[in-house]
């Protein structure tokens, strides 16, 4: 938490700023603007003197956004030093829109299409507006760009300048912020949905999800004004929100220098996609993860006869499994990470893991960047230089997890490739995943990196490096649309290898709803694909928490049975068997679902909007959902409003319009919030008005989620006047792919569904909301039904 001022004319005790004041250069070049500022106004030609100054650049690196960058001095390695963001890793396009930069009188502009950014160079006024056409977006105005000492020791000012190693240097901009505005995103974060009136710091942590840590900060946020802000630095970023100017966001960033891309919209979805143009889009997770991973848990002692009751369990009773997940102990206490199975336990782990994948289960295990010093890694680690080090030579040592631990020093190549050869080995034998755990706590100070990357920067980059070493082995091996992680630390660019989860909730209620806000807030940063803790991993679920939890865990992108002491299969958490029956049927759902969900997850790998989806991105001009915090839209046709209590009481917004139940088949009318009683069986799944999902087949997605999508489907419709859609089956096969698109329409209480590519395997059945079907004939290829 970094607070630079008291009240607003006063700076904080023990704090010096150097406020740019006075435009002293203003140079349009042929793609930027250059300007310096002054820290104190120009009366007389002395005034050049004892003055520092910032130097800014605005320029445009694609269309429809700005880049601002502030330096004070430029030569200081905080400036030049690593790491630095993987930018454009689709590659950068250029421009549509005309860049343009001028200057006239008291004015110095820089614009790229109708986006703009204008600074005012009169005397003693700098500021620097931000405008969309006439919409002003935002503004850094009167002694809102700075540069700051702090906690200095000094006894005379001019002292902070001769001394510049005494205290805090910080660097800050202080965007306004309009009547209403209301900002969103900045990582997984647990608390508000609405991030007005928060302290934020951008800075890794392994703190649960019942704080102000998280695991996944991410330096984006998201304005209802029409813009998002990406501050392009992997060091601690710390925001105050209107928490301490209350026109203000205030950023601040230790050292010389800040910048940030400000990202034009106009809609949240355009900024959201226009970020993942920046950072990367999230890649396509193979089909088979939309399935029901099952896991050890943590702490549990397990072998294969308790894997095997496990799974023959939930086969019993009619619970198809995906994935089968080994937590940490799949390895021996004390010699985390040495990648082999604990003999005590898994004497024929090889033959364990094959009659696994005979059985047709995915295999799934723990890992985490740090080597213990029992591993037999460590020394062959530590002889080759492959660990993080200490600036006397020797190597950085931790106790707090493993006794001893290193770190892996993915900044050098052969180490990065050393501990790919490990992951690699585990593939061979049959591992499809890799739940990357852990990379938050990573140290800082007396740090010395293989490439010279600056401690403070690496602490959150260190996740990026992490995932896409172990992203890399999979997608290597198993090929393009094959790859999936289960990650939980992550900084901006992560989202590029999905999956991500929410870390470690308590096993409650409140815990259930700030796992959805940090979900949520996850999401609008940028991440597509994400799953938690189905019960929550601290504690033991009591069986109605579990219940309700499972129906919300079964709609989302990704579903996991996990816990930390406790083993998480239904018939040992509810022996009444319900909770068996009440995961049988949302598994079953699920399945059916599939081919609406990998079509979502298509658009989700070519766009970047998540499918996981806070009522804003869907209703950016309904008022009331840029407040909704206990319901989402999986994809953006189904409305989901999970159930928070025991007793089955869930009141939720209902949009302007009807709204279908595909789970009870009844009506809710909007817009207005509605009170409903839910039995463990049931939830609020509703069907946008004008919008059509596909359904599989019941008997086809009876044990497996990957099944032929395009056979025996059901085309479940609720129209509406002037329904126009297009709807997606993809190719079970050739994942990536489309095999089936559909033309639906409804004219004049005609409803027309057409075949617009591919074929449909069988006859379909359209399934209309009120209650009238057909099917689609092959040889006709369209179906036309009254309504």
């Amino acid at each position: 938490m970094v607070k630079f001022s008291h009240g607003c004319w006063h700076p904080a005790p023990n704090t010096l700023i150097d406020w740019a004041v006075e435009v002293v250069k203003a140079e349009p070049r042929d793609d930027y603007l250059h300007i310096v500022t002054c820290s104190k106004p120009i009366n007389h030609r002395g005034d050049t003197l004892n003055n520092p100054t910032l130097t800014h650049h605005i320029s445009s690196p694609v269309d429809d956004v700005l880049h601002l960058s502030s330096t004070h001095w430029k030569g200081q390695k905080s400036v030049s030093a690593g790491p630095h963001f993987e930018l454009f890793p689709a590659g950068q396009p250029d421009h549509s829109k005309a860049v343009k930069t001028s200057k006239t009188g008291n004015e110095a502009k820089f614009a790229v299409g109708d986006l703009t950014a204008t600074v005012n160079t009169a005397p003693k006024s700098f500021n620097l507006d931000f405008a969309h056409g006439s919409r002003k977006l935002t503004s850094l105005g009167w002694r809102s760009i700075g540069y700051v000492k702090q906690n200095t020791t000094a006894l005379h000012p001019k002292e902070n300048y001769t001394n510049p190693n005494k205290g805090e240097r910080w660097t800050t901009y202080q965007l306004s912020l309009g009547v209403g505005e209301k900002i969103y995103g900045l990582g997984e974060r647990f608390g508000p949905f609405v991030k007005n009136g928060q302290t934020v710091d951008i800075w890794n942590d392994d703190g649960g999800t019942g704080s102000e840590l998280t695991y996944k900060n991410i330096p984006f946020f998201l304005s209802s004004a029409g813009y998002g802000v990406f501050i392009p630095t992997s060091s601690l970023v710390s925001l105050e929100i209107q928490s301490e100017r209350t026109t203000r966001v205030n950023i601040a960033v230790p050292g010389e220098s800040l910048a940030m891309y400000l990202i034009y919209g106009p809609s949240p979805k355009e900024i959201i996609g226009k970020y993942a143009l920046l950072t990367g889009k999230p890649a396509l997770p193979p089909a088979w993860t939309f399935g029901l991973w099952l896991t050890t848990s943590f702490t549990t002692e397990y072998d294969e006869a308790t894997v095997n009751s496990f799974l023959d369990g939930m086969k019993e009773r009619d619970i198809p499994v995906s994935v089968f997940h080994y937590d940490c102990f799949w390895m021996k206490g004390f010699q985390w990470c040495d990648f082999e199975f604990d003999q005590d336990f898994f004497p024929d782990a090889a033959g364990q893991l094959r009659r696994l994948k005979d059985r047709g289960q995915h295999v799934c295990v723990w890992i985490n960047p740090y080597i213990a010093q029992e591993s037999k890694l460590f020394d062959e680690g530590a002889e080759k230089g492959y660990f993080i080090k200490r600036s006397d030579g020797s190597v950085w040592q931790y106790d707090f997890w493993q006794a001893g631990m290193a770190f892996v020093d993915f900044t050098n190549p052969d180490a990065c490739k050393w501990y790919q050869s490990k992951l690699q080995a585990l593939v061979a034998m049959g591992v499809d995943s890799f739940k990357t755990d852990f990379g938050e706590r990573i140290p800082t100070g007396d740090v010395v990196y293989f490439d010279g990357s600056d401690p403070q920067k690496m602490h959150n980059y260190y996740a990026f490096l992490y995932n896409k070493v172990t992203f890399e082995v999979l997608e290597k091996s198993l090929g393009k649309n094959n790859a999936a992680l289960f990650a939980r630390s992550a900084t901006a660019g992560c989202q590029r290898f999905p999956v991500h989860w929410g870390g470690d909730p308590y096993s409650t209620f409140p815990a259930m709803a700030e796992t959805l806000r940090g979900g949520l807030s996850l999401a609008l940063s940028g991440f597509g694909y994400w799953a938690h803790d189905i019960g929550g991993f601290e504690g033991n679920p009591d069986p109605g928490l579990f219940k309700r939890w499972i129906a919300f865990g079964l709609l989302s992108s990704h579903s996991r049975l996990h816990g930390s002491g406790s083993f998480r299969v239904p018939w040992l958490v509810d022996p009444s068997e319900e909770a068996s029956r009440v995961l049988a049927r949302f598994v079953a759902w699920k399945h059916r679902l599939m081919p609406y969900l990998y079509a979502q997850a298509l658009a989700t790998h070519r766009t970047g909007v998540p499918m996981l989806r806070a009522a804003l991105l869907e209703l950016p001009g309904d008022p009331v959902a840029w407040n909704l915090d206990t319901q989402y839209f999986l994809g953006d046709s189904l409305l989901v409003a999970p159930v928070f209590n025991e007793e089955g009481e869930v009141t939720y917004y209902v949009p302007r319009g009807g709204w279908y139940g595909v789970l009870d088949g009844k009506w809710r009318q909007g817009p207005g919030y509605v009170t409903e009683q839910h039995d463990f069986f049931s939830l609020p799944v509703l069907l946008r008005p004008g919008r059509a999902i596909v359904l599989g087949d019941e008997r086809l997605s009876k044990d497996n989620v990957v099944y032929d999508w395009a056979d025996k489907t059901t085309i479940l419709v609720n129209p509406a006047d002037g329904m126009d859609e297009v709807v997606e089956i993809p190719n079970h096969e050739a994942l990536g792919e489309v095999q089936v698109k559909l033309s639906i329409k409804n004219e004049k209480g005609l409803l027309r569904v057409a075949v617009l590519q591919g074929q449909l395997k069988s006859d379909a059945t359209v399934q209309v909301a009120s209650g009238k079907s057909g099917d689609l004939k092959l040889s006709a290829r369209e179906v036309e039904i009254l309504l």
